[in-house]
């Protein structure tokens, strides 16, 4: 059974590579099995993942891409398969949530790079990753780290919100498009011990309003979204497409 789980011989991709949860799930791949391709707006930013995964015993590389530049993203793929081989996973973590407050003061070039990070980029990864697929005649996976905001609504976070909102919009109906030889599915984390979290975990007012309304009374670590992102990469979800998986400790289900 446990078979199912591995990515042995799997080269996978992981946008927002340099820390947090995409670090986390790019080594989580690699303890999979995958050779592991990490990008990030900077390749500097991304040493440390790359010696993780290479602790592993796997192969890691690093690649220097901003998800809202279309030409850099165009290439991003096949220059990864020139030197691992042939793709099979795509992650699309890169995200953005510069602004947090009151949305009558929201600025629509806010919104809008909002939108071109979180919702825009995961698209422009995702076409040339399906595009690398058929070019190949492969089959492939596409995890999109979507968030709980995908699925409620986060008061102060409405860009945030929106943009993850269109992250499972995208995921159902390219999963419905290109099934079944490329599966889509959409994680959707709670509030995870990150850098990118930071601030409202340090806020005492917040950490506290947040956690009451967390049934499980804790922050996850992000091995725990990394652990459930190689099982919707892995054979063990072949059955799975379309699929929203909430690792929320709860929160939405309230």
């Amino acid at each position: 059974m446990l078979e199912a789980f591995s990515l042995e011989g799997s080269v996978a991709v992981v946008t927002g590579g340099s820390r947090g949860i995409g670090e986390a799930t790019a080594v989580a791949m690699a303890e999979a099995g995958a050779d592991v391709a990490v990008v990030a707006r900077s390749a500097d930013a991304l040493d440390d993942t790359v010696e993780r995964i290479e602790a592993t015993g796997a192969t890691g590389i690093a690649r220097e891409v901003d998800v809202t530049d279309d030409d850099a993203v165009a290439g991003l793929v096949d220059s990864v398969a020139e030197e691992l081989g042939p793709v099979d996973v795509l992650v699309n973590n890169a995200g953005t949530n510069p602004y947090f407050g009151d949305s009558r003061k929201l600025d629509v070039e806010t919104f809008e790079h909002i939108a071109d990070v979180n919702t825009t980029g995961a698209f422009r990864c995702t076409r040339a990753f399906a595009r690398h697929v058929t070019d190949n005649e492969n089959t492939g996976v596409v995890v999109n780290v979507a968030s709980v905001g995908g699925v409620v609504g986060l008061p102060y976070q409405a860009p945030y919100t929106a943009s993850k909102h269109a992250m499972v919009g995208l995921t159902k109906s390219l999963a419905v498009e290109w099934a079944p030889d490329i599966r889509v599915n959409a994680l959707a984390p709670g509030y995870v011990k990150t850098e990118f979290t930071k601030g409202v975990r340090e806020n005492e007012s917040i950490r506290e309003d947040l956690l009451d309304d967390i049934p499980t009374d804790r922050f996850a670590d992000p091995e725990e979204i990394a652990y459930a992102a190689v099982y919707l990469a892995s054979d063990a979800a072949a059955y799975a497409t379309g699929e929203v998986h909430v690792v929320d400790g709860g929160m939405a289900a309230r």
